[in-house]
């Protein structure tokens, strides 16, 4: 699903009669905003793609280290489109202010990269798309500035960074033939992330849909001598996610 999709939803669920309905009693989350410290669990749909920095002789045909004979044609594009995955997590929030407050929103993340690689020569080496697989444990930490409440709503921004782990099983490709080589992350990373939403407030708890833009920093390619690595000297991850938080 497209950015301009989820921001459909997000008006459509701000327009929505409930939202600005006066003549009810108010829902109060069932408690959430009235304790410093509150829980939650969410879920969360994910679009993530690599941002690629190719090297300056990324087109050049690769040379077999072993024979010096080349390996592939030349090189007309290396891309990667965004892949769908999902998420499931917690959230644990500590209010500063009436307007501020630091969440802490851990989450277990399902979703793969692609690269693909296109030849110049077809007929010799046809287009190969590269799956990264990828698991990983997130650990966001941001600040959420809030508006005023509404009825039973309020919107908020937020902003902070997050560290990303991989726990999914490295495979060995040692053994594998130059052209089936996998190409490979680093385990770790940072990323910031920034985003919006609106709080929900129903009567035993509080719903937040929210949709958020993550950006890693530095390089996350694990650099090696082979035809998938070699033409690439950097690789970010950028990742849209679209998010329902129940407290």
């Amino acid at each position: 699903m497209s950015l301009k999709r989820y921001l459909i939803v997000l008006i459509l669920m701000l327009c929505s009669n409930l939202l600005f309905a006066q003549d009810r009693v108010p829902a109060w989350g069932g408690g959430a905003d009235l304790q410093d410290f509150s829980f939650g669990f969410s879920f969360t749909y994910v679009s993530s793609d690599f941002k690629i920095v190719k090297k300056p002789n990324w087109s050049t045909p690769f040379t077999n280290p072993e024979n010096g004979q080349p390996l592939t044609s030349h090189l007309s594009s290396i891309s990667s489109k965004s892949t769908p995955g999902f998420a499931v997590g917690f959230v644990t929030r500590y209010s500063l202010t009436d307007h501020l407050e630091v969440r802490f929103t851990p989450s277990l993340v399902f979703a793969d990269r692609d690269l693909t690689y296109t030849y110049e020569n077809n007929t010799q080496n046809p287009d190969v798309t590269k799956k990264v697989q990828s698991t990983t444990v997130d650990a966001p930490l941001s600040f959420k500035l809030k508006s005023d409440r509404l009825g039973n709503f309020r919107a908020y921004m937020l902003g902070g960074v997050k560290y990303s782990h991989s726990i999914a099983a490295k495979k060995n490709d040692a053994n594998l033939d130059l052209m089936d080589k996998l190409v490979k992350n680093v385990s770790g990373y940072g990323s910031y992330e920034a985003g919006l939403g609106c709080d929900i407030y129903f009567e035993f708890f509080k719903l937040s849909p929210e949709i958020k833009i993550s950006n890693s920093f530095g390089n996350m390619l694990v650099p090696e001598n082979q035809p998938f690595s070699a033409p690439i000297s950097k690789l970010s991850l950028h990742t849209i996610m679209f998010s329902l938080f129940f407290e």
